[in-house]
Protein backbone atom coordinates (compact mmCIF):
# COMPACT_ATOMS: atom_id res chain seq x y z
CA UNK A 1 0.00 0.00 0.00
CA UNK A 2 1.55 3.65 -1.37
CA UNK A 3 1.18 6.23 1.62
CA UNK A 4 -0.18 9.02 0.55
CA UNK A 5 -2.08 7.63 -2.76
CA UNK A 6 -6.03 6.15 -2.95
CA UNK A 7 -7.10 3.37 -5.40
CA UNK A 8 -8.39 5.46 -8.03
CA UNK A 9 -9.34 9.13 -6.77
CA UNK A 10 -11.65 11.04 -5.02
CA UNK A 11 -15.33 11.18 -6.61
CA UNK A 12 -16.29 14.60 -7.32
CA UNK A 13 -19.34 14.68 -5.10
CA UNK A 14 -19.70 14.37 -1.15
CA UNK A 15 -20.06 10.90 -0.08
CA UNK A 16 -19.84 8.71 2.92
CA UNK A 17 -18.59 6.03 0.81
CA UNK A 18 -15.23 7.58 0.28
CA UNK A 19 -14.36 5.86 3.81
CA UNK A 20 -14.38 2.22 1.47
CA UNK A 21 -11.04 3.67 -0.57
CA UNK A 22 -8.00 2.71 0.90
CA UNK A 23 -6.38 4.17 3.71
CA UNK A 24 -3.99 6.61 0.97
CA UNK A 25 -6.89 8.34 0.29
CA UNK A 26 -7.58 9.80 3.77
CA UNK A 27 -4.04 10.14 4.25
CA UNK A 28 -4.08 12.50 1.40
CA UNK A 29 -6.64 14.15 3.24
CA UNK A 30 -5.47 14.89 6.63
CA UNK A 31 -2.28 15.87 5.10
CA UNK A 32 -3.72 19.11 3.64
CA UNK A 33 -4.66 19.75 7.29
CA UNK A 34 -1.39 21.76 7.98
CA UNK A 35 0.15 24.20 5.48
CA UNK A 36 2.14 22.51 3.10
CA UNK A 37 5.27 24.24 1.91
CA UNK A 38 7.21 23.58 -1.75
CA UNK A 39 10.74 22.38 -0.68
CA UNK A 40 14.00 20.66 -1.50
CA UNK A 41 13.41 17.10 -0.60
CA UNK A 42 17.22 16.19 -0.39
CA UNK A 43 18.15 15.64 3.12
CA UNK A 44 15.70 14.38 6.53
CA UNK A 45 16.01 16.65 9.33
CA UNK A 46 18.91 14.82 11.14
CA UNK A 47 18.63 13.15 15.15
CA UNK A 48 20.51 14.88 17.71
CA UNK A 49 22.76 11.57 18.58
CA UNK A 50 23.43 8.53 16.75
CA UNK A 51 20.26 6.83 17.32
CA UNK A 52 19.12 4.31 14.87
CA UNK A 53 15.53 3.68 14.48
CA UNK A 54 13.13 1.67 13.02
CA UNK A 55 11.32 2.64 10.04
CA UNK A 56 8.99 0.67 7.35
CA UNK A 57 10.62 1.20 4.03
CA UNK A 58 8.75 2.02 0.89
CA UNK A 59 9.76 1.83 -2.75
CA UNK A 60 7.40 3.12 -6.01
CA UNK A 61 8.58 1.68 -9.69
CA UNK A 62 6.23 3.71 -11.94
CA UNK A 63 6.32 1.58 -15.42
CA UNK A 64 3.51 -0.26 -16.46
CA UNK A 65 3.09 -2.46 -19.47
CA UNK A 66 -0.14 -0.79 -19.60
CA UNK A 67 -1.78 2.48 -18.20
CA UNK A 68 -5.24 1.78 -16.47
CA UNK A 69 -7.67 4.73 -17.44
CA UNK A 70 -9.34 4.71 -13.73
CA UNK A 71 -5.47 4.84 -12.25
CA UNK A 72 -3.78 8.20 -11.16
CA UNK A 73 -0.95 6.87 -9.32
CA UNK A 74 2.29 7.97 -10.03
CA UNK A 75 3.18 5.93 -12.88
CA UNK A 76 4.51 5.58 -17.07
CA UNK A 77 4.23 3.36 -19.77
CA UNK A 78 7.43 0.97 -19.85
CA UNK A 79 10.43 2.09 -21.85
CA UNK A 80 13.79 -0.05 -20.88
CA UNK A 81 16.21 3.02 -21.51
CA UNK A 82 14.28 5.46 -19.01
CA UNK A 83 13.37 2.50 -16.80
CA UNK A 84 17.08 1.72 -16.42
CA UNK A 85 17.76 5.43 -15.56
CA UNK A 86 15.02 5.25 -13.03
CA UNK A 87 16.47 2.42 -11.59
CA UNK A 88 20.29 3.84 -11.37
CA UNK A 89 18.37 7.36 -9.61
CA UNK A 90 16.52 4.49 -7.58
CA UNK A 91 19.67 3.30 -6.51
CA UNK A 92 21.12 6.65 -5.89
CA UNK A 93 18.74 8.03 -3.72
CA UNK A 94 18.48 4.71 -1.30
CA UNK A 95 22.61 5.26 -0.89
CA UNK A 96 21.97 8.45 0.48
CA UNK A 97 19.53 7.85 3.03
CA UNK A 98 19.15 8.21 6.96
CA UNK A 99 20.15 5.06 8.33
CA UNK A 100 17.80 3.41 10.14
CA UNK A 101 16.56 -0.62 10.66
CA UNK A 102 14.40 -1.29 7.84
CA UNK A 103 11.00 -3.13 9.61
CA UNK A 104 9.18 -3.68 6.55
CA UNK A 105 9.56 -3.38 2.78
CA UNK A 106 7.38 -2.66 0.31
CA UNK A 107 7.34 -2.17 -3.83
CA UNK A 108 4.38 -0.50 -4.93
CA UNK A 109 3.66 1.01 -8.51
CA UNK A 110 2.96 1.54 -11.04
CA UNK A 111 3.82 -2.27 -12.15
CA UNK A 112 6.60 -3.66 -10.58
CA UNK A 113 6.98 -6.42 -12.28
CA UNK A 114 7.09 -5.00 -15.19
CA UNK A 115 10.58 -4.89 -14.27
CA UNK A 116 12.62 -8.57 -15.13
CA UNK A 117 12.92 -10.26 -11.46
CA UNK A 118 16.72 -10.24 -11.56
CA UNK A 119 16.65 -6.21 -11.04
CA UNK A 120 13.74 -6.42 -8.44
CA UNK A 121 15.97 -9.43 -6.69
CA UNK A 122 18.95 -6.77 -6.59
CA UNK A 123 17.03 -4.12 -5.23
CA UNK A 124 16.03 -6.44 -2.46
CA UNK A 125 19.79 -6.96 -1.47
CA UNK A 126 20.54 -3.57 -1.97
CA UNK A 127 17.72 -3.09 0.73
CA UNK A 128 18.48 -5.83 2.78
CA UNK A 129 22.17 -4.23 2.94
CA UNK A 130 21.79 -0.70 3.64
CA UNK A 131 18.47 -1.03 6.24
CA UNK A 132 19.49 -3.90 8.48
CA UNK A 133 16.42 -5.69 7.19
CA UNK A 134 15.70 -8.90 9.18
CA UNK A 135 16.10 -11.84 7.97
CA UNK A 136 11.93 -12.53 8.37
CA UNK A 137 10.58 -9.23 8.10
CA UNK A 138 7.74 -8.88 5.49
CA UNK A 139 9.03 -7.80 2.13
CA UNK A 140 5.92 -7.46 0.01
CA UNK A 141 5.87 -7.02 -3.84
CA UNK A 142 2.49 -5.44 -5.71
CA UNK A 143 2.05 -7.81 -8.95
CA UNK A 144 0.61 -7.83 -12.32
CA UNK A 145 -0.90 -11.50 -12.66
CA UNK A 146 -0.61 -10.78 -16.49
CA UNK A 147 1.27 -13.97 -17.58
CA UNK A 148 4.52 -12.72 -19.23
CA UNK A 149 5.02 -10.79 -15.90
CA UNK A 150 4.61 -13.86 -13.45
CA UNK A 151 7.23 -16.48 -14.66
CA UNK A 152 10.26 -15.95 -12.47
CA UNK A 153 8.54 -15.30 -9.27
CA UNK A 154 11.34 -18.06 -7.43
CA UNK A 155 13.81 -15.25 -8.57
CA UNK A 156 12.14 -12.46 -6.13
CA UNK A 157 11.29 -15.37 -3.39
CA UNK A 158 14.92 -16.40 -3.31
CA UNK A 159 15.74 -12.91 -3.02
CA UNK A 160 13.98 -13.09 0.33
CA UNK A 161 10.19 -11.58 -0.60
CA UNK A 162 7.49 -13.12 1.57
CA UNK A 163 4.75 -11.65 0.28
CA UNK A 164 2.75 -11.00 -3.05
CA UNK A 165 -0.07 -8.34 -3.93
CA UNK A 166 -1.83 -8.85 -7.15
CA UNK A 167 -3.77 -6.47 -8.51
CA UNK A 168 -6.70 -8.33 -9.84
CA UNK A 169 -9.79 -6.19 -9.37
CA UNK A 170 -12.20 -8.33 -10.61
CA UNK A 171 -12.63 -11.72 -12.14
CA UNK A 172 -15.54 -10.97 -14.53
CA UNK A 173 -14.66 -10.07 -18.36
CA UNK A 174 -16.95 -7.49 -18.55
CA UNK A 175 -16.00 -5.58 -15.95
CA UNK A 176 -11.92 -6.17 -16.57
CA UNK A 177 -12.32 -4.65 -20.05
CA UNK A 178 -14.25 -1.79 -18.64
CA UNK A 179 -11.21 -1.00 -16.16
CA UNK A 180 -8.87 -1.40 -19.08
CA UNK A 181 -7.11 -4.48 -17.77
CA UNK A 182 -5.93 -7.10 -19.73
CA UNK A 183 -5.72 -10.35 -17.69
CA UNK A 184 -8.22 -12.94 -16.90
CA UNK A 185 -9.96 -15.15 -14.24
CA UNK A 186 -7.35 -17.90 -15.70
CA UNK A 187 -4.60 -15.44 -15.76
CA UNK A 188 -5.03 -15.11 -11.46
CA UNK A 189 -4.96 -18.50 -11.22
CA UNK A 190 -1.89 -19.39 -12.85
CA UNK A 191 -0.34 -16.75 -10.93
CA UNK A 192 -1.29 -17.61 -7.94
CA UNK A 193 -0.14 -21.27 -8.42
CA UNK A 194 3.32 -19.82 -9.55
CA UNK A 195 3.65 -18.20 -6.65
CA UNK A 196 2.70 -21.02 -4.33
CA UNK A 197 5.32 -23.32 -6.98
CA UNK A 198 7.79 -20.39 -5.81
CA UNK A 199 6.93 -21.15 -2.26
CA UNK A 200 5.04 -18.07 -1.21
CA UNK A 201 2.95 -18.62 1.65
CA UNK A 202 1.21 -15.18 2.30
CA UNK A 203 -0.61 -13.94 -1.14
CA UNK A 204 -2.79 -10.84 -1.06
CA UNK A 205 -5.16 -10.39 -4.09
CA UNK A 206 -7.05 -6.51 -4.69
CA UNK A 207 -10.12 -6.18 -5.40
CA UNK A 208 -12.99 -3.22 -6.76
CA UNK A 209 -16.42 -2.61 -6.17
CA UNK A 210 -18.60 0.21 -7.73
CA UNK A 211 -17.20 -0.75 -11.03
CA UNK A 212 -19.29 0.06 -14.21
CA UNK A 213 -21.52 -3.08 -15.37
CA UNK A 214 -20.93 -4.17 -11.73
CA UNK A 215 -24.31 -5.94 -10.22
CA UNK A 216 -24.05 -7.86 -6.60
CA UNK A 217 -24.19 -11.41 -8.64
CA UNK A 218 -20.94 -10.35 -10.80
CA UNK A 219 -19.49 -9.35 -7.32
CA UNK A 220 -20.47 -12.10 -5.20
CA UNK A 221 -19.11 -13.94 -8.53
CA UNK A 222 -15.19 -12.01 -8.11
CA UNK A 223 -15.25 -12.87 -4.31
CA UNK A 224 -16.21 -16.27 -4.88
CA UNK A 225 -13.50 -16.61 -7.19
CA UNK A 226 -10.85 -14.65 -5.03
CA UNK A 227 -11.60 -17.16 -1.84
CA UNK A 228 -11.38 -20.66 -4.27
CA UNK A 229 -7.61 -19.27 -5.08
CA UNK A 230 -7.17 -19.61 -0.99
CA UNK A 231 -5.54 -16.05 -0.80
CA UNK A 232 -4.36 -15.09 2.96
CA UNK A 233 -5.28 -11.66 2.23
CA UNK A 234 -7.96 -10.07 0.37
CA UNK A 235 -8.13 -6.07 0.24
CA UNK A 236 -11.58 -5.01 -0.85
CA UNK A 237 -11.57 -0.84 -2.33
CA UNK A 238 -14.20 1.31 -3.78
CA UNK A 239 -13.59 2.48 -7.03
CA UNK A 240 -13.31 6.49 -6.96
CA UNK A 241 -12.61 9.05 -9.44
CA UNK A 242 -9.82 11.46 -9.92
CA UNK A 243 -9.59 14.78 -12.17
CA UNK A 244 -7.46 13.78 -15.35
CA UNK A 245 -8.16 10.37 -15.50
CA UNK A 246 -10.16 9.08 -18.61
CA UNK A 247 -13.03 7.82 -16.02
CA UNK A 248 -13.36 11.63 -14.69
CA UNK A 249 -14.38 12.17 -18.74
CA UNK A 250 -15.98 9.15 -18.41
CA UNK A 251 -17.66 10.07 -14.86
CA UNK A 252 -19.03 13.88 -16.51
CA UNK A 253 -20.12 12.23 -19.39
CA UNK A 254 -22.19 9.49 -18.12
CA UNK A 255 -22.56 9.44 -14.08
CA UNK A 256 -25.03 6.57 -14.18
CA UNK A 257 -22.72 3.95 -15.83
CA UNK A 258 -21.19 3.92 -12.13
CA UNK A 259 -22.27 2.71 -8.53
CA UNK A 260 -24.63 5.41 -6.98
CA UNK A 261 -23.50 5.54 -2.98
CA UNK A 262 -26.41 2.71 -1.89
CA UNK A 263 -25.23 0.93 -4.62
CA UNK A 264 -21.67 0.39 -3.28
CA UNK A 265 -22.95 0.19 0.17
CA UNK A 266 -24.34 -2.68 -0.78
CA UNK A 267 -21.20 -4.29 -2.54
CA UNK A 268 -19.16 -3.48 0.53
CA UNK A 269 -21.86 -4.96 3.05
CA UNK A 270 -21.59 -8.72 0.75
CA UNK A 271 -18.04 -7.95 0.80
CA UNK A 272 -17.74 -8.41 5.05
CA UNK A 273 -20.38 -10.81 5.02
CA UNK A 274 -18.39 -13.25 2.43
CA UNK A 275 -15.49 -12.70 3.54
CA UNK A 276 -15.98 -12.94 7.20
CA UNK A 277 -17.99 -16.08 6.79
CA UNK A 278 -14.73 -17.29 4.86
CA UNK A 279 -12.83 -16.85 7.91
CA UNK A 280 -11.25 -13.74 7.60
CA UNK A 281 -10.92 -10.75 9.71
CA UNK A 282 -11.60 -7.80 8.74
CA UNK A 283 -8.66 -5.77 10.62
CA UNK A 284 -9.14 -2.60 8.63
CA UNK A 285 -11.69 -0.98 6.74
CA UNK A 286 -10.83 -2.13 3.35
CA UNK A 287 -8.40 -5.26 4.38
CA UNK A 288 -9.61 -8.48 5.41
CA UNK A 289 -7.09 -11.32 5.99
CA UNK A 290 -6.82 -14.96 7.80
CA UNK A 291 -5.54 -15.38 11.32
CA UNK A 292 -2.27 -14.10 11.33
CA UNK A 293 -1.40 -12.90 8.11
CA UNK A 294 -2.22 -9.19 8.44
CA UNK A 295 -0.52 -6.52 6.52
CA UNK A 296 2.51 -5.69 8.52
CA UNK A 297 4.00 -2.93 5.90
CA UNK A 298 0.08 -1.19 6.47
CA UNK A 299 0.53 -1.17 9.93
CA UNK A 300 3.07 0.78 10.38
CA UNK A 301 0.94 3.77 8.54
CA UNK A 302 -2.45 3.18 10.51
CA UNK A 303 -0.21 3.38 13.72
CA UNK A 304 0.91 6.43 12.48
CA UNK A 305 5.16 5.52 12.55
CA UNK A 306 7.69 6.28 10.76
CA UNK A 307 8.61 5.05 7.38
CA UNK A 308 11.01 6.38 4.19
CA UNK A 309 9.65 6.25 0.36
CA UNK A 310 11.85 6.23 -2.19
CA UNK A 311 11.04 7.29 -6.14
CA UNK A 312 8.64 9.23 -7.32
CA UNK A 313 5.88 10.30 -5.99
CA UNK A 314 6.76 8.18 -2.98
CA UNK A 315 6.31 9.68 0.71
CA UNK A 316 8.12 9.30 3.93
CA UNK A 317 7.07 10.48 7.63
CA UNK A 318 9.98 11.09 10.16
CA UNK A 319 10.61 13.16 13.09
CA UNK A 320 7.13 14.77 12.27
CA UNK A 321 7.36 15.90 8.91
CA UNK A 322 5.72 13.97 6.44
CA UNK A 323 7.27 14.72 2.75
CA UNK A 324 6.37 13.40 -0.73
CA UNK A 325 8.29 13.51 -4.17
CA UNK A 326 7.61 15.19 -7.28
CA UNK A 327 5.37 13.17 -9.58
CA UNK A 328 7.57 13.90 -12.15
CA UNK A 329 9.52 11.01 -13.28
CA UNK A 330 12.50 12.92 -15.33
CA UNK A 331 12.03 15.22 -12.45
CA UNK A 332 13.11 13.03 -10.06
CA UNK A 333 15.90 11.17 -12.42
CA UNK A 334 17.59 14.42 -12.61
CA UNK A 335 17.54 15.38 -9.23
CA UNK A 336 18.15 11.72 -7.24
CA UNK A 337 21.41 12.27 -6.46
CA UNK A 338 20.71 15.68 -4.58
CA UNK A 339 17.44 18.23 -3.63
CA UNK A 340 14.43 16.09 -4.79
CA UNK A 341 11.64 18.61 -5.44
CA UNK A 342 8.78 18.25 -3.65
CA UNK A 343 5.88 18.74 -0.85
CA UNK A 344 6.86 18.56 3.27
CA UNK A 345 4.73 19.40 6.10
CA UNK A 346 5.29 19.40 10.09
CA UNK A 347 2.64 17.57 11.64
CA UNK A 348 2.47 18.93 14.98
CA UNK A 349 -0.64 19.63 17.97
CA UNK A 350 -4.18 19.40 16.80
CA UNK A 351 -3.06 18.27 13.16
CA UNK A 352 -0.96 15.56 14.53
CA UNK A 353 -3.62 14.17 16.89
CA UNK A 354 -6.25 14.24 14.63
CA UNK A 355 -4.62 12.44 11.86
CA UNK A 356 -3.33 9.80 14.71
CA UNK A 357 -7.34 9.51 15.58
CA UNK A 358 -8.36 8.93 11.90
CA UNK A 359 -5.71 6.26 11.32
CA UNK A 360 -6.42 4.32 14.11
CA UNK A 361 -10.41 4.48 13.78
CA UNK A 362 -9.70 2.77 10.20
CA UNK A 363 -8.23 -0.55 12.26
CA UNK A 364 -10.85 -3.12 13.97
CA UNK A 365 -8.84 -2.00 17.33
CA UNK A 366 -9.38 1.71 17.27
CA UNK A 367 -7.95 3.62 19.58
CA UNK A 368 -6.48 2.95 23.17
CA UNK A 369 -7.17 5.87 25.21
CA UNK A 370 -4.16 5.07 27.55
CA UNK A 371 -1.71 4.19 24.67
CA UNK A 372 -2.85 7.56 23.07
CA UNK A 373 -2.29 9.49 26.46
CA UNK A 374 1.26 8.31 26.22
CA UNK A 375 2.21 9.03 23.08
CA UNK A 376 -0.05 12.43 22.22
CA UNK A 377 -0.30 13.87 25.63
CA UNK A 378 -4.34 13.87 24.97
CA UNK A 379 -6.68 12.49 27.26
CA UNK A 380 -9.44 11.90 24.51
CA UNK A 381 -12.19 10.76 26.92
CA UNK A 382 -12.34 14.54 28.06
CA UNK A 383 -10.42 16.09 25.04
CA UNK A 384 -12.98 14.64 22.79
CA UNK A 385 -16.12 14.09 25.11
CA UNK A 386 -18.77 15.81 23.09
CA UNK A 387 -17.68 14.01 19.99
CA UNK A 388 -17.71 10.47 22.08
CA UNK A 389 -21.02 10.86 23.35
CA UNK A 390 -22.64 11.47 20.12
CA UNK A 391 -20.99 8.91 17.81
CA UNK A 392 -21.74 6.69 21.01
CA UNK A 393 -25.68 7.33 21.08
CA UNK A 394 -25.57 7.57 16.66
CA UNK A 395 -24.48 3.99 17.42
CA UNK A 396 -21.59 4.68 15.12
CA UNK A 397 -18.68 3.71 18.17
CA UNK A 398 -17.99 1.62 20.81
CA UNK A 399 -16.70 3.72 23.61
CA UNK A 400 -15.96 2.44 26.85
CA UNK A 401 -13.05 2.83 29.86
CA UNK A 402 -9.96 1.11 27.20
CA UNK A 403 -10.85 2.95 24.30
CA UNK A 404 -12.66 3.74 21.19
CA UNK A 405 -12.95 1.73 17.96
CA UNK A 406 -16.29 1.92 15.13
CA UNK A 407 -19.35 -0.35 14.79
CA UNK A 408 -19.91 -1.81 11.54
CA UNK A 409 -22.42 1.22 11.06
CA UNK A 410 -19.39 3.61 11.71
CA UNK A 411 -17.67 1.90 9.35
CA UNK A 412 -19.85 2.65 6.78
CA UNK A 413 -19.68 6.04 7.49
CA UNK A 414 -15.95 6.29 8.24
CA UNK A 415 -14.95 9.51 6.77
CA UNK A 416 -17.72 11.61 8.41
CA UNK A 417 -16.73 9.75 11.85
CA UNK A 418 -13.18 10.77 10.94
CA UNK A 419 -14.14 14.62 9.86
CA UNK A 420 -15.88 14.87 13.45
CA UNK A 421 -12.49 14.47 15.37
CA UNK A 422 -10.44 16.39 12.46
CA UNK A 423 -12.69 19.87 13.34
CA UNK A 424 -12.27 19.49 16.54
CA UNK A 425 -8.92 18.97 16.83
Amino acid sequence: MRPLEAKGGKRPKPTALGALASFKSCLRRASLLASGRRSGYGSFRRRTSQEVTSAAIYVHLPFCPYICPYCDFAKVRWERGLAASYLAALRAEIERAPAVRGSTVFFGGGTPNTYPATELAALVTLLRDRFQIASDAEITFEANPDPALTEHLETLRGAGATRLSFGVQSFVARELQALGRRHTHGDVALAVRRARAARFTNVSLDLMFGVPHQTEASWRESLAAALALGPEHISAYGLTIEEGTPYKTWFDREPQAFADDTREARLYEIAIETLLDAGYEHYEISNFAKPGFRSRHNATYWRNDEYLGFGVGAASYRDGVRSVHTRDVAEYIANASGAIPGESEALEGDARVGEAVMLALRTSEGVDFAAFRERYAVDMPSRFAVVLAELSDAGLAIVDESGLRLTMRGRFVANDVCGAFLAEA
